[in-house]
């Protein structure tokens, strides 16, 4: 048995008058937004611009981080402090003859060989006096031989032979742009204060080269050559011309 229609709900329609709509329901409004974590104080409701209280929690962390990067600010400067205070004692050290220099020592060298050929435009590394001692030695593009401390007079770095540089190639220290002339060893650029110290190489019949002597920085050859070996080979002092040999006082005497 089939129910019977309801009637629609509401006032009749007038005849002839159009049915009016009724109005949708206003949408509710939504619903505050989630506050701090459950356990966080808050303000006190109703003021004006009432804010919530920091999460001890997020301070605590906040305080950690911020402790944090204050110790790797002062370790970061403690580092740069002890580097610059190293770089200026060792400087200070270099250049007022604290530390040992090439060529320091008045003992008599042994002579070395360093090198069975060496041709026009090659070089060789070696240790020379002592095996604390770099050196180098390269043969220039006219066929002189030439020798030096592979030492910087700056900061005691390494020297490097670079053969393309200029015309007959350049000493090259990598550390602070030093640059040093290939035939003198003179200074030519950047902050060495010295020239290099010349090791003096000679060429046998067969072609190989020693090393025989030292000089200081800025010492010339024939003083190297008296300082090292006037003493114990009086007659080759004498034939250099070195003053004050016992050869050279005896032949005054006879004379």
């Amino acid at each position: 048995m089939s129910r019977p229609e309801q009637p629609p709900s509401g006032p009749e329609p007038v005849p002839g008058q159009e049915r009016v709509p009724e109005p949708a329901p206003e949408p509710s409004p939504p619903a505050p937004a989630a506050g701090p974590a459950s356990g966080a104080a808050r303000a006190p409701a109703g003021e004006p611009g009432a804010r919530p209280w920091p999460d001890p929690a997020q301070e605590a962390l906040r305080d950690r981080v911020f402790a944090d990067s204050l110790t790797t600010r002062r370790d970061y400067l403690r580092i740069v402090s002890t580097v610059s205070c190293g770089l200026a004692v060792g400087g200070v050290a270099v250049a007022g003859g604290v530390l040992h220099r090439h060529g320091d020592s008045d003992d008599v060298p042994q002579a070395k060989r360093v090198a069975a050929r060496l041709g026009p435009g090659e070089s060789i590394a070696f240790r020379f006096p002592g095996e604390d001692d770099r050196a180098v030695g390269v043969r220039l593009k006219d066929g002189t031989l030439v020798g030096y401390s592979a030492v910087c007079t700056h900061l005691a770095c390494g020297v490097l032979w670079r053969a393309h540089r200029g015309n007959e190639g350049e000493l090259y220290c990598p550390c602070h742009e030093g640059v040093f002339d290939a035939r003198t060893g003179e200074v030519t650029a950047g902050p060495p204060p010295r020239p290099l110290p010349k090791v003096l190489l000679v060429e046998e019949i067969d072609g190989s080269v020693w090393a025989v002597a030292t000089t200081r920085s800025g010492e010339s050859v024939k003083d190297a050559m008296c300082r090292q070996f006037a003493d114990q080979h009086p007659d080759m002092a004498a034939r250099i011309g070195c003053s004050g040999t016992r050869a050279e006082t005896e032949k005054g005497e006879r004379t």
